[in-house]
């Protein structure tokens, strides 16, 4: 009985004990004293888009009749004036099965006669499709090949973020099917006039890969990261930091004489999701007493991008 008194008694105080040091703890870790840093910051944001192909062209037959010969495939290079198909007018067709009849020699004859007519490349480009096949009928509605100048990124971007965007502007591209992989590129092309997308107002924008990739196919999804405003040497905290009501953003400051915390209201600047810019009401020295748990009601929000300091959202605001 006296052993099984013990027990139970260790047993209370183990779990006191347990209970105690969790308080502890959580009293330890609910607050963390931090100051703000100088350094750099930026927003931007994402978009999606898909490779297509700058210009494409369909080449048609230029005679009613039979396909020769097809001497290019998808993928292929060409330059202008190249000669892609070999026809056959149906007139011609028709002669040289005849003569095909009478012999080699016969046929070889005819064809010397009455020559095939050539389609050429009207561009410098790359074959997206080969439609048809040797010895196939064409007519002058029938689409033979596809072919493209090079391939481009179209996205369409929203109004508030035009701001961001200009011409010549360097850019990042992601592929789904490569998402590992970046590729550089510049902003080629800004719409002026606007499309209402998901009752949205959006600008298409062409962006072309500074070097194109092997990998890249047409119709492949495409996000597209824009770096929108960077700042330096500026004092910045996590937003996790702030406190917002009613519009008006606070944090929670102690003095380095180490006096009871005061609530204090700061102007900001621009905020990348993760960190934000401190334009006044706090000094490089000030200790900011930032809860694990900040509560924080955002107002305008922005995108942000891995890799510029950010999350997936940034925004701004004074």
């Amino acid at each position: 009985m006296k052993k099984w008194i013990i027990a139970g008694v260790a047993l209370v105080v183990t779990v006191a004990g347990i209970f105690m040091m969790g308080r502890k703890g959580r009293g330890k870790s609910s607050f963390q004293r931090i100051s703000p840093v100088r350094g750099s910051i930026s927003v931007g944001f994402r978009v999606t888009g898909s490779v297509e192909p700058r210009n494409e062209l369909n080449i048609n037959s230029q005679v009613s009749g039979r396909i020769e010969d097809i001497l290019v495939v998808e993928g292929q290079r060409v330059k202008k004036g190249d000669v892609m198909v070999w026809m056959s007018s149906a007139d011609r067709a028709a002669l040289l099965d005849a003569a095909r009849t009478k012999g080699e020699a016969e046929m070889k004859k005819w064809e010397g006669v009455y020559n095939p007519t050539p389609i050429v490349a009207p561009i410098d480009g790359f074959i997206t499709a080969r439609l048809k096949e040797p010895g196939q009928s064409a007519g002058l509605s029938d689409v033979i090949l596809v072919m493209a100048d090079r391939l481009i990124v179209k996205a369409y971007i929203d109004e508030t973020d035009l701001r961001y965007v200009r011409l010549g502007q360097k850019v990042r591209i992601f592929l789904d099917a490569y998402p590992d992989d970046e590729f550089p590129g510049t902003v080629e092309h800004i719409a002026y006039r606007s499309i209402m997308v998901s009752n949205v107002t959006v600008y298409l924008v062409k962006i072309l890969p500074d070097k194109i990739p092997a990998v890249f196919r047409s119709g492949m999804t495409a996000t597209v990261e824009v770096e929108g405003e960077t700042k330096s040497d500026i004092l910045k905290l996590p937003v996790d930091a702030l406190v917002e009501r009613s519009g008006r953003k606070m944090v929670r400051v102690r003095s380095q004489n180490d006096s009871q915390p005061v609530t204090r209201e700061i102007v900001t600047g621009i905020n990348n999701g993760r960190e934000v810019e401190i334009v006044s009401g706090l000094e490089g020295n000030d200790i900011v007493i930032m809860p694990e748990l900040a509560r924080r009601e955002d107002g305008r929000h922005f995108r942000g991008l891995p890799g510029m300091g950010g999350g997936t959202r940034s925004g701004g605001g004074r």
